[in-house]
């Protein structure tokens, strides 16, 4: 059986990294790997914290992962508050079932207060999901869900599990940059939809650590690990529930254009031996 990722996450056992794997690069061009200028933030503009409205962090739910097992509505709306300001998702459970109730319980229960975007490509994904409390992340990776079959596509402003391989998807998840068709025969099923000018947020996310920050270390240490080695990393806040809406209100997806793909990335991510 085929497994598409690697970067083994050691926390108390061995992990796998959870990672679309980019496009294959081009020869390389021999560039020490600026994957893009560090986004030159004017001085002292550090992401700004603002202030949580959504759920309180339920840690003792979250330490017990069997319990979160609610199903979902079949149509939610979602708010990301994040250090670069606010955007709305929009669920539908028949997209992906399965997904949509795994991220339904995390967010209730907020697994994802504080958790930063750690892999941010432009023209690819921005990646999150590991929690900023590393006593939450091996009881979590052991908490893997099945697949879903893949009825949308992975398309700019679209959400969908990241995966180690077949039925493995537990906390991580990306939100397209752009239109990455080519991960729907691999099997990442979109949940979600970026409504409106959420995308316009989502652009600005720190993008110049690139690859760098070490999923291991992040499991182990958690925000402190972030905090210390990748301070500009931008950080959701909080994830309200909005509503759940009736499941014929059509979705508005995000219409903002696309940014152009980074320059390949100094290391593709090959497939895992099987």
């Amino acid at each position: 059986m085929k497994r598409y990722f690697v970067f083994p996450l050691l926390l108390s056992a061995a992990i796998s990294a959870q990672t679309p794997p980019p496009a294959p690069s081009k020869p390389a061009s021999t560039k020490p790997a600026a994957a893009k200028p560090a986004v030159a933030k004017p001085a002292g503009t550090t992401p700004a914290a603002a202030k949580p409205a959504g759920p309180r962090q339920n840690t003792a739910a979250l330490m017990n992962p069997r319990s979160l097992t609610a199903k979902a509505p079949d149509t939610y709306k979602v708010r990301f508050k994040t250090t670069k300001g606010d955007i709305d998702v929009q669920v539908t459970r028949a997209w992906a079932p399965l997904g949509a109730d795994r991220f339904w319980n995390l967010v209730r229960n907020g697994f994802y207060n504080d958790a930063a975007f750690f892999r941010v490509l432009p023209g690819f994904v921005a990646q999150f999901g590991l929690p900023a409390n590393p006593k939450l992340s091996g009881l979590w990776e052991a908490a893997r869900i099945s697949d879903d079959p893949v009825t949308q596509s992975n398309k700019r402003g679209t959400l969908s599990f990241a995966t180690a391989g077949p039925n493995t998807r537990t906390t991580q998840i990306f939100i397209n940059y752009g239109e990455n068709t080519r991960l729907d025969s691999m099997g990442f099923a979109p949940f979600g939809v970026v409504l409106e000018n959420g995308m316009a947020v989502a652009d600005q996310f720190h993008s110049g650590y690139g690859e760098n920050p070490n999923q291991g270390a992040i499991g182990r240490e958690g925000k402190a690990y972030l905090d210390r080695q990748f301070p500009l990393l931008d950080k959701i806040v909080t994830i309200e529930i909005l509503e759940p809406l009736p499941s014929a209100a059509p979705a508005k997806p995000a219409v903002t254009p696309a940014k152009p793909a980074a320059s390949p990335a100094k290391k593709s991510v090959p497939p895992a031996k099987p």
